[in-house]
Order: structure tokens, then sequence, then C-alpha cells
């Protein structure tokens, strides 16, 4: 059995090692782009290098696979596996913004088992933002158990985002972390109704956020509202859509032609 207690304190470590270097709070910054459009961050690569020794140290059976390391095809034969994104809403982090967080996930034969968000930069007076899930258990902030939205109308649904598309201007923007794990957890918290995005994204975003929404009773599936499954040999799924129960089918059928056209 995992020691739930170690585990804790490797996350809040690796949230510590982060905002020891988090420009918010004076501190430079070496950060470059892996790609076009793609940041990262010494620090990046520092909470990843922590987290893959302790979490191998803690539980060395398990697979590995993080935004920052090079993939191994040997994850694929273990059904114990840690997916990792060490800072979750880089860009934020680089700004000196407070919408990051470190994204840690025990995913057991394709689903999530324990699922971990800390956002240090939030909520300073309470030692940060920490949450939790644990499959069949519920999820938890702070210690606080969390039940999410509970919305039924699509219409007036609240939705972090900077701006809508014409079609979805009868949402409510609300606060647009940039990391798409808090932007989930915040359906999970019901601070918002629905989190959709209609691009390729990475197992490591959503695992962790993605179980601590469904066990605080959202509807978590990608954009096609298909079952997301977890250390696939692509690590990839088409699109996120995390909400309330009531409200996942009307959306499904509202971007269900947009989903279509941006996957081919």
């Amino acid at each position: 059995m995992i020691d739930r207690a170690k585990l804790e304190a490797i996350v809040r470590e690796a949230g510590r090692i982060a905002l020891a270097g988090w420009p918010g709070d004076g501190h430079v910054l070496d950060h470059w782009e892996k790609t076009p459009g793609s940041p990262v961050s010494a620090i990046d690569l520092e909470v990843d290098s922590f987290l893959k020794k302790e979490l191998h140290t803690l539980l060395p059976a398990a697979g590995w696979l993080s935004e920052e390391t090079v993939d191994a095809p040997a994850r694929l034969k273990e059904a114990l596996v840690w997916l990792v994104d060490p800072v979750d809403g880089t860009r934020d982090f680089i700004r000196g913004r407070t919408g990051w967080a470190i994204s840690v996930a025990l995913v057991n034969t394709r689903r999530p088992l324990l699922g971990y968000l800390y956002a240090p930069a939030r909520r300073r007076e309470e030692g940060g933002e920490f949450w939790f899930g644990e499959a069949g258990k519920g999820a938890w902030r702070n210690g606080e158990r969390l039940t999410a939205s509970r919305r039924e109308s699509l219409s007036g649904a609240r939705v972090p985002a900077h701006k809508l598309a014409p079609e979805d201007e009868d949402l409510k923007l609300v606060e647009q972390p940039n990391s798409i794990a808090l932007r989930m957890a915040m359906v999970a918290a019901d601070e918002a109704d629905l989190l959709a995005t209609l691009r390729w994204g990475f197992e490591w975003d959503i695992a962790a956020a993605g179980l601590i929404a469904r066990e605080a009773g959202a509807a978590v599936t990608d954009a096609f509202g298909r079952q997301l499954n977890y250390n696939k040999h692509d690590p990839r799924a088409f699109g996120v859509l995390c909400s309330s129960n009531g409200i996942h089918a009307q959306a499904v059928e509202r971007l269900a032609e947009r989903a279509a056209r941006f996957s081919a």
C-alpha cells in the first residue's frame, strides 16, 4: 500500500521548489521555448527531476510519463504509471501569475487511482491550494470535501475563459487560470460549470484534475463525450469536456460539429 502521507509531502515539496523560483515573488527565471508556442522554464525541469526521483523511490514498480521527460515505451508494460506535469500553466508561472499548479496522478490499468494538484501561489495564507482525489472515495481542497457544479441548463453556464465564440455568447465568463488542471478543478469546486477544449492535449494535463472533478461529481470526457483512457501508446486525446452532469450531453451536442472539424 502506498504511503499517502509521504506522497502528499512529496507533492508539497515540489510546490515549494517551484515557488522558490516563481517570478511573482521577484525571482529571476531562466525560460525558453521547446518549440514555438510551447514555453518551459528551469523550474519545470527541476520539479520534474525531483518528482521522478522521489516518486520512483516511493513506488519503484510504477512507470513514468511526464511533460518534461522523454517518453519511455517501457511504461506501456506497467499497470501502475505516474502521470506528471511538473508545472501546469507554465505561461502564468513565467509571467508571475498565480494560475499554475503541480499535477501528479497515479494511474492503474488506464484509470486514475490518485490525483493531486498543488497551487502554492494561490491562497498563500492557507499554504496554497491543495487538491486531492481518490477513485471511489471523493475529492477535497484544503481538507474540504468538494461537490461539483449541479447546473442543469447550458445557457448561462460559467466558463473559465478569456473570450467566447459567437455561438457561445449565452455562456458566462469567469476567471481563467492558465493551468487547464485548475480550470477543471474549478468545476469540481462549483466555481465553474463547464470547461471545454477543442485541441489535441496530453494525458499529463488532465489525469489528476479529471479524477478530482469526477470524484466531486462532475462528468469528464474528451470533446466528443467519450471516456478518457490513460497510459496509451499515443498519450493524447482530442479535447477535454468537464462539466456538471446536468449539462454534459448538451455541451457534447453543441460542440459536435466543431470537434469533428478541428480534430480532422
